[in-house]
């Protein structure tokens, strides 16, 4: 089988305001321009309120863009959210969905995730489902059994493969500076894999959680890591750049 194609993915979070944000923006499009083509796929998802002049100043370039979290709906009565309609409008071609920031900051559930997931790829969008288990869990040594719950759960029934990532961002890894042994990450996206069925070697697997300049060549030196989801690191672009460079 061909080797899956790489991705990295900045999350840039609820950081960034006008200024810094296009600026942000311009700095990683000048460094696209610089190359006649990516061998990877490199997505930024700013916050919602900068995605347009993002959009505007990723135009014409290799950089994809993405949003952080849709709705459920298409439309309708639900202040202060956004579909997934609307982030394609606006030239999104991703949406995270399910992160930990999500799912513990705003009650959302593996169920609702799964809705999400669905009304993303109806837009167009390609989800990117995020699980990963918590300290305790670890601790307890049900690591393997939460993700694999969790990945059961946050999949639709009539999830379309073509358009899923799944990023493996164990809880206690975000934002903590720990993270995993490259083998302890290989071993997770194995079992992702192997959750997935039959498609599971089809599908992108890649990882999230304090991914820095410094530790993404050994992680992206596993063989079964398609890329990585970069939180704080995104917001600087060298260092971006750095960590999305890797993924050649």
């Amino acid at each position: 089988m061909a080797r899956r194609r790489r991705l990295a993915v900045g999350n840039w979070k609820m950081y960034g305001r006008l200024t810094s944000g296009l600026t942000l923006a311009r700095e990683l499009a000048e460094k696209a321009a610089q190359q006649q083509s990516l061998d990877f796929d490199l997505v930024v998802c700013p916050p919602a309120t900068l995605i347009w002049p993002v959009a505007e100043a990723l135009m014409g370039t290799h950089l994809l863009l993405g949003g952080q979290d849709c709705h459920t709906a298409t439309h309708g009565a639900y202040t202060g959210d956004v579909s997934a309609a609307m982030l394609a409008d606006l030239g999104c071609r991703y949406v995270i969905l399910g992160h930990s920031e999500r799912r513990i900051g705003h009650g959302e559930t593996d169920e609702l995730i799964a809705q999400k997931v669905t009304a993303a790829q109806l837009a167009g969008l390609t989800a990117i489902l995020c699980i990963g288990e918590t300290a305790e869990q670890r601790m307890a040594g049900k690591a393997a059994d939460a993700v694999e719950k969790q990945l059961r759960a946050s999949i639709p029934e009539k999830c379309k493969i073509s358009q899923l990532v799944v990023a493996y961002e164990p809880v206690w890894a975000i934002g903590s500076g720990q993270q995993p042994a490259p083998d302890e990450i290989r071993t997770a996206h194995k079992l992702i894999r192997k959750t997935l069925g039959e498609v599971g070697e089809a599908v992108q697997v890649i990882y999230g959680g304090s991914v820095t300049p410094h530790n993404a060549g050994p992680i992206l030196g596993e063989v079964e890591v398609d890329g990585v989801l970069v939180g704080s690191a995104s917001i600087n672009s060298d260092g971006f750049w750095a960590i999305a460079e890797k993924c050649r």
